[in-house]
């Protein structure tokens, strides 16, 4: 009999350790060794705090209230919370459930259901008291590994919500520091503006007190008068972009609208000379959307299991152990007690191909996750590629606008003086005006567009910011 049960007990433990599936394992990728942008060797730059680069005291503190309230980021750290009490629902399947009841009750028969035996004093007719007391266990033999792979799915899910939530920390930050960046720069443009238009004014009533002369025609000061108009309506414009950008900023710090206090400006912050990515096959680990698009494939792959081992025979035990009695001093006797033990099995025959169906459905499910992490892979390796070349021709291009912006402030300077001489008409000085105007807008959104540019490589590489380890 002892040896029976030895035998027993080694099969259930073969049977339990039985899986239907084989164990999830990464595809194997063809990546690139290197990026095809040129980028300096050296720690990635997903690797820092590279906003404390540029030396902005308040885009770092920009950044790190944002973190602390936005309520997108805390939505998504809710959503971990979920998913790691959600392993914990499903990893109870694993082992035994427990539980105790306890009741206590006083009745009596009727006297119609007990019919003729009422005259015999049947026990039915009788008042009485029950009361009863115990505890039930039960269990279902994890065999196929049915309940592990659902575990091994639900912790898949629980690391996918987290790259999420990780995903969205990275999301704002990128959202801060751009926002702020384009903020600086409207404020720029707004500067030049209001600098164009109060030289623009200053020449319309040189050009008016000419007219009265009679020295230059009216066609001169209706040009200088819509000069002056299109710098006044730009300066108006960009007044209301800015105050737009703040209230934008503002929602991603999780306040409402108002204003935003400013730090260094636009030509003060500094383009990061050299922009290491660090290896392609970093990305793997570190940019959170590859990872989740992974963790979710890990998942369906386990769910085959899952799916396939509901074909396959299920063994469940049973039992309970309690008292009852009739009165309530007498449950802790012998003569109260009462016990039980079952076991079941249970073999799907016959259901028109409904499991099989499931267990192919999620072998479909689970190919679509594979195609889904390698377009977000390739999809990453192609922001990557972007915002690498971004980064080096827009640094040449700012430079590239500056001395653009040279040249039109000393054209600009040359013709004035001619007009003044009387050597050119007005419509030179327009021309050159208009230059150095359009310059010095486009200097401005191409120096904003080389620091976004970085911050867009940050965030195609996944990262940067790590939390902060939490005290002992």
């Amino acid at each position: 009999m002892i040896r029976r049960g030895a035998w027993s007990v080694c099969l259930w433990l073969v049977c339990a350790g039985c899986a239907l599936t084989p164990d999830y394992e990464r595809p194997e990728l063809d990546l690139p060794e290197t990026y095809l942008q040129p980028a300096p060797p050296g720690e990635s730059i997903a690797n820092l705090t590279w906003w404390d680069l540029y030396g902005d005291p308040e885009l770092r503190s920009l950044i790190e209230t944002a973190l602390e309230e936005n309520q997108d980021l805390a939505l998504a750290l809710a959503r971990v919370a979920e998913a790691r009490y959600q392993v914990t629902f499903v990893r109870a399947d694993q082992f035994p459930f427990l539980d105790v009841f306890g009741s206590g009750g006083r009745g009596r028969g009727s006297e119609r259901q007990a019919g003729s035996q009422t005259h015999g004093g049947s026990p039915s007719l009788r008042t009485s008291d029950q009361f009863a007391i115990g505890g039930e266990i039960s269990f279902e033999v994890d065999l196929w590994r049915k309940y592990s792979r659902a575990t091994e799915g639900s912790r898949a899910d629980l690391m996918a919500t987290e790259a999420a939530h990780r995903n969205v920390t990275i999301s704002l930050v990128a959202s801060v520091a751009s926002s702020y960046f384009l903020l600086r720069d409207l404020d720029a443009r707004y500067a030049i503006a209001i600098r164009t238009a109060e030289s623009r004014r200053d020449s319309l009533e040189i050009i008016r007190a000419r007219f009265d002369k009679g020295t230059v025609p009216e066609l001169d000061v209706n040009q200088a008068e819509i000069e002056l108009a299109i710098a006044e309506a730009s300066a108006v414009s960009f007044e209301r972009q800015i105050i737009q950008a703040e209230n934008a900023l503002r929602i991603l710090l999780g306040r409402y609208p108002g204003s935003i206090d400013r730090g260094l400006a636009l030509d003060e912050q500094r383009l990061l000379p050299d922009v290491p990515a660090g290896l392609p096959s970093e990305l793997l680990q570190r940019r959170p959307d590859v990872v989740a698009a992974e963790q979710s494939l890990a998942a369906e792959t386990a769910r085959i299991g899952v799916a396939e081992a509901l074909r396959y025979p299920s063994i469940s035990m049973t039992g309970s152990l309690g008292a009852i009695a009739d009165e309530l001093s007498d449950l802790n006797t012998n003569e109260a007690k009462a016990w039980n033990v079952a076991a079941g099995i249970f073999q799907p025959i016959f259901n028109s191909g409904r499991l099989k169906a499931q267990a192919e459905s999620q072998r479909a499910r689970a190919e679509q996750s594979l195609y889904a992490y390698e377009a977000v892979l390739r999809q990453a390796f192609r922001e990557v590629e972007d915002a690498l070349a971004a980064v080096r021709t827009l640094r040449l291009e700012y430079d590239i606008r500056a001395r653009q912006v040279v040249s039109a402030r000393n054209a600009a300077r040359l013709s004035r003086a001619r007009y003044d001489a009387g050597v050119v008409d007005f419509l030179e000085v327009l021309d050159t005006e208009r230059t150095l105007f359009g310059s010095e807008l486009d200097e401005s959104t191409t120096q904003r567009e080389a620091l976004d540019a970085v911050v867009r490589l940050y965030k195609a590489l996944g990262g940067g910011w790590t939390e902060p380890e939490p005290e002992t």
